[in-house]
């Protein structure tokens, strides 16, 4: 094998078909895919491994020992995912064109065409599968030309036309792309009990994929700043929606360290509740529709029995089950142990979820998607839920594991679940009677009386991360996007500047809450973590609401800056590093850059002068 020198985070790309995805780097080897599901086990782990943990790479060929050599330039064709990568050497310019195809039946496929664009270049294609994340080697055999990889229920089934060997569990193949010549490989899992799929037609696949993301990207209404942008974001955001059920997946990856070394790993390939709520916000702000509905009933599905009994994430198909393990025999990214698969983090209490979830259904009958009995019924039981519940602690936003606070992004989120709720019976969109809204009216000025009472430290002019405490969070920007107070407050203007102060870095890019460095912390963790780069946008977000839109703009275009080449961020940023860290591509941070554009847009607009007439 030859020698990789250690990747970035950054230095990969997403593939995907809606129900996994494949990261791709720059060196043309595919690191991490997960087969048949975003949250199957891996069959490519050498992302947090080595090469002996699974790989599948295509690209010129080198000397053993020579690392392979990074692309000259990568691209996606046009708006969607799939991605071109180029490679200029000294006998030519050669294209790998690595996508998988949106599926129609259970099968799926990931298909990469060689392509020569100039002269002669010598390629070599190396695929090392190893499944249960790197652990298990399969049984390869040759069936009638086409290659098995069987290991227990899965299998693999590798075509080309290209002569290839086999030697201790790595497939190879060794040719020439010519100028105007394709070389097709194209990988498709399936059951090991089921029949051979059928061999892929590679030109049709790439034809249906390009349409349907053509057509996709054809309902985006946005026509404001940074449109580019926007619009990788969202169709990366379409990427992490499993489509048989409309879940949608924090982030395609588990264990992408936010601390280089460090033990801060964790599992994103689920449905958070307020993840999916902001995603959806964000796609319906931009015209997105069908999205909405499909988590609608996903939610109904999820929740609709027993919301009282709520959990803060679930697996695609609404799973509760995602107990957390660790994988010993994997070193993690750069070292970055423990590698973890589940999320522990499922059985905490977060009070604020019903709002995101809430605040979410009253943007969809805002942008029309039309609510049915069950969804009524849901949302009355969850407010009901806050009501008997708000004056709870609670673990918060960021999943701490240091103990249960009465933490005030958790009171305001209270507050906007009972505000909208209001708000839509007002509209006619829930049925509720008139003493039952006036009690929900008293409530809401309850919670508002005692969040500012309780919440806000006035000698230090600043809200606080929870009652009593002296620090401050970040969650705190969302008080005035949420309307809790008005953004030009001296109370939300106090706590904007605290947040700059004490979590901001000196470019401006924002970290969750103060971490203790290798002590334990507040959140009953050691070590530090980057910059989170959500909470940065909502910094973008406050200084734009409050009128300091030049600075809000300016902030902007330097967490844009961040994005790798091909528009992609994951959860957080170093930057005294300048790495991105976390999770990757994380819909966090991509919904908080589509927002932060779009409120730009609008606040842009409605400083334009009018025309006379």
């Amino acid at each position: 094998m030859n020698s990789r020198r250690p990747a970035r985070i950054e230095d990969y790309a997403l593939i995907g078909d809606m129900q996994t995805a494949a990261l791709v780097c720059r060196d043309g080897s595919i690191d991490w895919n997960c087969l048949p599901r975003f949250d199957s086990a891996a069959v490519f782990s050498s992302l947090l491994g080595t090469e002996e943990h699974g790989f599948w790479r295509i690209g010129p060929a080198v000397p053993t020992g020579v690392p392979a050599p990074y692309a000259d330039r990568r691209r996606y064709r046009g708006d969607s995912v799939i991605l071109e990568t180029e490679w200029d050497t000294s006998t030519g310019t050669v294209r790998v064109i690595d996508f998988m195809p949106p599926r129609d039946g259970e099968t799926p496929q990931l298909i990469r065409i060689v392509e020569g664009v100039t002269g002669e270049v010598e390629m070599t294609s190396a695929m090392s599968a190893r499944f249960g994340y790197g652990q298990h080697t399969p049984w390869i055999y040759d069936d009638r030309g086409r290659t098995a990889v069987v290991c227990g229920p899965d299998s693999l089934w590798l075509d080309t036309a290209v002569p290839g060997i086999e030697k201790d569990g790595t497939v190879r193949h060794a040719f020439t792309a010519r100028a105007g010549e394709w070389v097709v490989f194209t990988l498709s899992w399936q059951p090991s009990h089921a029949p051979a799929p059928d061999v892929p037609n590679a030109e049709a696949a790439l034809a249906k994929t390009a349409g349907f993301w053509q057509e996709w990207t054809g309902q985006l209404t946005y026509d404001g700043p940074y449109r580019e942008q926007v619009t990788r974001a969202l169709i990366t955001l379409k990427a992490l929606i499993y489509a048989p059920t409309g879940a949608v997946i924090a982030a395609p990856t588990t264990s992408l360290p936010e601390d280089l070394g460090g033990g801060r790993n964790w599992d994103y390939r689920y449905t958070w509740l307020r993840d999916a709520s902001l995603t959806l916000s964000a796609l319906l702000g931009a015209g997105f529709r069908q999205e909405a509905e499909g988590w609608q009933q996903w939610l109904l599905r999820t929740l609709g029995g027993d919301p009282e009994s709520f959990q803060i994430m679930y697996g695609l198909a609404g799973e509760r089950d995602l107990s957390e393990r660790q994988l010993d025999w994997l070193p993690g990214y750069e070292g970055s142990a423990p590698v973890r698969v589940g999320n522990g983090a499922v059985d905490q209490l977060q009070l604020d979820v019903p709002g995101e979830v809430i605040d979410t259904l009253f943007v969809a009958h805002e942008h029309g998607v039309a609510g049915c009995d069950g969804t009524a019924a849901l949302h009355l039981r969850l407010v009901d839920y806050i009501q008997k519940h708000w004056r709870e602690p609670d673990d918060g936003i960021w999943e701490v594991r240091g103990g249960r606070k009465h933490f005030v992004h958790s009171k305001v989120m209270a507050w906007v679940a009972v505000d909208r709720t209001i708000r839509l019976a007002d509209a006619g969109a829930l049925d509720m009677p008139p003493a039952d809204r006036a009690r929900l009216v008293e409530l809401r000025d309850e919670i508002h009386t005692e969040v500012c009472d309780k919440g806000f430290d006035a000698v230090r002019n600043t809200f606080t991360q929870s009652y009593g405490s002296q620090e401050v969070d970040a969650s705190l920007l969302l008080i005035p996007r949420t309307g809790f107070l008005p953004p030009d407050d001296p109370r939300v203007l106090g706590t904007v500047a605290a947040v700059r102060r004490e979590l901001a870095t000196p470019e401006g890019l924002v970290h969750r809450y103060p971490t203790a460095g290798g002590r334990e912390g507040l959140d009953g963790l050691r070590g530090d973590e980057g910059a989170f780069l959500l909470c940065s946008f909502w910094l973008v977000n406050d200084l734009a609401l409050a009128g300091q839109v030049d600075d809000a703009v300016e902030l902007f275009e330097r967490l844009l800056a961040l994005t790798n080449d091909v528009g992609l961020l994951a959860e957080e940023y170093d930057p005294v590093s300048g790495r991105q860290l976390g999770n990757f591509p994380q819909a966090f941070s991509l919904l908080g850059l589509v927002d932060s554009a779009v409120l730009l847009g609008e606040l842009t607009r409605a400083a334009e002068p009018v025309m006379a007439a």
